[in-house]
C-alpha cells in the first residue's frame, strides 16, 4: 500500500508529464496571418501614408505628380480580372504568391535608393516607375492573399477576427508613424528619409519569411471555364453590382481629398512631421478602436448596412476643415483625423468582408476582381483630379485651398450618402 508522500509524488509527476493542450491548425494559421501582419504594417507606414507624400516632396514632385502617385496602385486593380482567371490554373496559392510579393516589397524598398544612385533631374521618374513595377506585383500578390486568407478564416469568426487583427496592427501603425515623425524633425530630409528605409528593408526580410508559414489549402476552381462565362457570374449578380457602382462612386469623391490631406498639411497649412504624424496617429488611435466595435456590429449586422453607417462619418471629416474659418488648425485636423478614422476604418474592413463573406466561394476570386476592378478606378481617378485641383486653385484666395475645396466635397458627400447610399446600401 503506498504512503500518502508516494501518492503526492506520483500526482506531481502526472501534472509534469500531463500532455499539453494542443493548439489546433486552424488557430496557428490565424495567428500566423496576425504575425505576417506585424513586418507588414511597419513597412507600409514608413513607406506609405504621410511618409510617402513626404518623401515625394523631398524628391521635388509637385502636387498633380503626388495625386498621380497616390490614385496609380488603385488603376491596376484593373488587373485583377485577368489575374483572377489566370489564377484559374493554379492547384495551390502559396508559391505564387510568396513570388509576387517578394518582387513587391524589393522594388517598393528600392526606391528607397534612388537619391545615392540617380541624379536629381531623374528622381521624380525612376521612383514612379519602380513604384508602379511594384503595385503591379502587388495586384497579383493582393489577390491571391485575399483568396487564401479567406479560406483560412472561417466565416463565423471572420468579422470579429479581422476587427482583432486590424486593432493590434494599427495600434503598431501608430506607434510606427509617431517614431517615424520624431525621426523626420530629428533627421530632416535625406537623412530622415534613409533612416526610415533601413527600418524598412529589416521588417521587409521579416515579412517575407513569415509567409513561408502559411499554410497552402487546395484552391477551389471556378464552375466556369472560359473567361466570359466567369465575368458574367458576379456581373448579373444585381445586389452585388448595385452595391459595388455605388461604393466607387463613393470612394471617388473620397479620394478627391481624402489622400490629399498629407499634402494639404505639409504644403499647404505647412505643418511640421511630427504634427502631421500626431494626426495620422489619433486617426489610427480611433481605426484601431473602430475596427474592434465594427468586428462586434458585423456579428448582428449585415455588410452592406454597417457599410451605409460609416458614409456620414467619412464625410464629416471632409466637413471639418470648413471649421478653419473659426476655428485653430490644429483642433480642426485633430477632429477631421479622428472622424476619418472611425469612418475609413469600418468602410475598408467591412468593404474587405462584403468581398470575401458575401461571395460564392468556387467564384470569390472574380467577384473580388470586379468589385477591386470597379471601385480602383474610381480611387485612381479621384486622387489625379483632386491633384490637379489643388494645383488650380494655387491661385485663388487662400481659403479656397486650405478648407473651401474640402468642405465643398464633404457637402456633396452627406447629400448622396442620404440620397443613393440609402437606397442602395439599407435596401441590399
Amino acid at each position: 500500500m503506498k504512503t500518502s508522500k508516494e501518492c503526492i509524488n506520483i500526482k506531481a509527476v502526472q501534472v509534469i508529464h500531463k500532455p499539453r493542450k494542443q493548439v489546433s491548425h486552424q488557430r496557428k494559421h490565424l495567428m500566423t496571418a496576425t504575425w505576417e501582419g506585424v513586418p507588414a504594417i511597419i513597412l507600409q507606414t514608413l513607406l506609405g501614408g504621410p511618409f510617402l507624400t513626404g518623401y515625394l516632396l523631398y524628391l521635388g514632385a509637385e502636387s498633380s505628380e503626388v495625386g498621380f502617385v497616390l490614385a496609380v496602385t488603385t488603376l491596376f486593380n484593373v488587373l485583377q480580372i485577368l489575374v483572377a482567371y489566370l489564377i484559374q490554373r493554379l492547384q495551390y496559392r502559396k508559391k505564387a504568391m510568396i513570388v509576387f510579393t517578394f518582387m513587391h516589397r524589393m522594388l517598393w524598398g528600392a526606391t528607397g535608393l534612388i537619391p545615392f544612385i540617380f541624379p536629381e533631374r531623374w528622381w521624380v521618374p525612376v521612383f514612379m516607375i519602380l513604384y508602379m513595377g511594384a503595385f503591379i506585383a502587388n495586384t497579383v500578390s493582393g489577390m491571391l492573399w485575399t483568396s487564401l486568407i479567406s479560406d483560412m478564416v472561417p466565416a463565423k469568426v471572420r468579422g470579429r477576427y479581422f476587427g482583432i487583427r486590424n486593432t493590434i496592427l494599427n495600434a503598431l501603425g501608430a506607434l510606427t508613424l509617431f517614431v517615424g515623425g520624431i525621426i523626420l524633425d530629428r533627421y530632416p530630409g535625406g537623412e530622415g528619409f534613409l533612416i526610415l528605409f533601413m527600418i524598412s528593408w529589416i521588417a521587409i526580410a521579416a515579412n517575407l519569411s513569415m509567409f513561408f508559414l502559411y499554410p497552402d489549402p487546395p484552391f477551389e476552381h471556378s464552375s466556369e471555364r472560359q473567361f466570359r462565362a466567369m465575368i458574367r457570374k458576379p456581373l448579373s449578380d444585381t445586389t452585388f453590382i448595385k452595391s459595388t457602382l455605388f461604393l466607387a462612386g463613393w470612394l471617388f469623391l473620397q479620394t478627391l481629398i481624402v489622400p490629399l490631406y498629407s499634402y494639404a498639411m505639409l504644403d499647404v497649412l505647412h505643418i511640421s512631421y511630427s504634427i502631421v504624424s500626431i494626426m495620422t496617429v489619433a486617426q489610427t488611435v480611433i481605426m484601431m478602436i473602430g475596427f474592434y466595435v465594427w468586428g462586434n456590429l458585423n456579428a448582428r449586422f449585415s455588410n452592406r448596412t454597417l457599410l451605409y453607417w460609416t458614409l456620414p462619418l467619412i464625410a464629416g471629416s471632409c466637413l471639418a476643415w470648413g471649421l478653419l474659418s473659426v476655428l485653430p488648425v490644429i483642433p480642426v485636423l485633430l477632429l477631421s483625423h479622428m472622424l476619418l478614422g472611425a469612418g475609413v476604418g469600418g468602410f475598408n474592413q467591412l468593404a474587405f468582408n462584403f468581398m470575401i463573406g458575401d461571395t460564392p466561394k468556387s467564384e470569390r476570386p472574380m467577384f473580388i476582381a470586379v468589385y477591386s476592378s470597379i471601385t480602383g478606378f474610381a480611387s485612381f481617378l479621384g486622387p489625379m483630379l483632386g491633384g490637379l485641383i489643388f494645383k488650380g486653385i494655387a491661385q485663388a484666395p487662400d481659403w479656397v485651398s486650405r478648407y473651401g475645396f474640402q468642405t465643398a466635397v464633404g457637402v456633396l458627400m452627406v447629400l448622396i450618402a442620404l440620397t443613393v447610399g440609402r437606397r442602395v446600401l439599407r435596401s441590399a
